[in-house]
């Protein structure tokens, strides 16, 4: 069929209002237009980042335009978001059309361990590439353009190119939420500074300003040198410098645990959306020597502050990043608003709200 493709759409929007009354008491009221995100994620080795997709996928609040994948094996990680998004489609079928881009980021040498790849060597299905209803469509030659360069992204790992294209369609309208290392975030602000500066912000989850990672039992630590900042310094350092407004959810707001009880009611609550969590959580455990039982749920807390800003304040600092990835603040003109300190029952309720209707008790 000349000058035609399969479309794939994502409903993403209906997703609050395919499960009637599955909106907590927490949360408000839906604004007229959602905010347009990007979500770059290292997704597949803990378990939050998977919690954090769920999450925005069930807040119609947010119309998510692509999600990048950041740090090690991206190719694999973007298979996991795709049989994630085509485990949602048969359910969703004639929902609200949203086209969800799954891109790649340069692969990056790594040494952890992918907990969940076995759920993205698995099968989703004969279109896995963000769907739910499935167009056979003429392209005008304009999309046909825009198809190709996608396919091209994704086969060179160009999250920072699509990052840059999809600011440039959109400018000032854009919220980057970004849940893993920069890489991508680096990669695009040194090819165009001056159109990722169109961003409206970015909501980071990362650093470590005044508390570290708890102990086992959980004891307060000193601060300590945050994993996503880590991985990439040059990067935190890059985006800190920018001129784009930050709003950091470091270790000190972001150590909220899932707990037994809403573990169980998240797993037994038997929709597509969960059982997916369900299937990745386990695979977590079963690939994590000496964890909790409970997630702590860093990446979520970003999300939730795009939504509900109210549930982790911010407080105006200057960031300074070391070449170890530590976080310090500093003397000198705020270069991020920095949440110090959430609200661990509030998050609780909405993130229970939003994935089964049931706030956390």
């Amino acid at each position: 069929m000349k000058n035609a493709r399969i479309l794939v759409w994502v409903g993403v929007l209906a997703l609050a209002a395919a499960a009637a009354g599955q909106q907590s008491s927490a949360a408000v009221a839906t604004p007229a237009e959602p905010q347009l995100v990007i979500l770059d994620t290292d997704i597949g080795d803990d378990i939050d980042d998977a919690f954090a997709l769920a999450l925005a996928l069930r807040s119609p609040e947010l119309k998510i335009l692509g999600i990048t994948t950041a740090y090690g094996d991206t190719d694999l990680r973007a298979k996991l978001v795709e049989r994630f998004l085509g485990a949602l489609a048969e359910r969703f079928l004639n929902a609200a059309d949203q086209r969800i881009d799954v891109v790649p980021g340069v692969p990056t040498q790594h040494d952890n361990v992918f907990t969940q790849a076995a759920y993205a060597h698995g099968r989703s299905g004969p279109l896995c590439s963000g769907p739910v209803s499935i167009l056979f469509t003429p392209f005008t030659p304009e999309q046909a353009d825009r198809w190709k360069r996608f396919d091209e992204q994704r086969k060179h790992h160009d999250a920072a190119g699509f990052l840059l294209d999809q600011i440039r369609a959109h400018p000032g309208e854009i919220t980057l939420i970004a849940i893993g290392p920069l890489f991508n975030i680096q990669a695009a602000i040194e090819r165009d500074p001056a159109t990722f500066r169109k961003l409206k912000r970015v909501v980071l989850m990362g650093g470590s300003v005044y508390r570290g990672y708890d102990g086992k039992n959980g004891e307060r630590r000193p601060p300590d040198a945050e994993w996503n900042i880590n991985r990439d310094p040059a990067g935190a350092k890059a985006l800190l410098a920018s001129g784009v407004p930050v709003f950091a959810m470091p270790l000190d707001s972001t150590q909220i645990h899932l707990e037994a009880a809403e573990r169980e009611r998240i797993f037994s609550y038997g929709a597509p959306l969960t059982d997916q969590l369900t299937l990745l959580y386990h695979q977590w455990v079963a690939g994590t020597e000496g964890h909790p039982l409970a997630p702590t749920l860093y990446d979520p807390v970003a999300v939730t502050y795009a939504i509900r800003p109210d549930l982790c304040p911010a407080t105006p600092l200057r960031l300074e990043v070391d070449e170890k990835g530590f976080t310090r603040p500093v003397e000198g003109a705020p270069n991020a608003q920095v949440c110090l300190k959430s609200d661990k029952a509030g998050f609780l309720e909405f993130l229970m709200g939003r994935l089964t209707g049931e706030p956390a008790h």
